[in-house]
């Protein structure tokens, strides 16, 4: 590869950052909390699903 192509690495992510940067107030939020509970209670459903199997 020549130093004249360019490799798309940083453009090529520019639209992912602008996308994400900007931030509606009609979002619904989610609290860090909630998804931490989340995650412990579906592995504590799939370690008793694979008991129970």
């Amino acid at each position: 590869m020549s130093s004249g192509q360019n490799s798309g690495g940083l453009m090529s992510s520019a639209g992912l950052v602008r996308y994400f940067d900007s931030e509606d107030r009609n979002t619904p939020t989610i609290a860090p909390q909630t998804v931490v509970m989340f995650g412990l209670l579906f592995g504590v459903l799939v370690i008793v699903l694979n008991a129970l199997a």
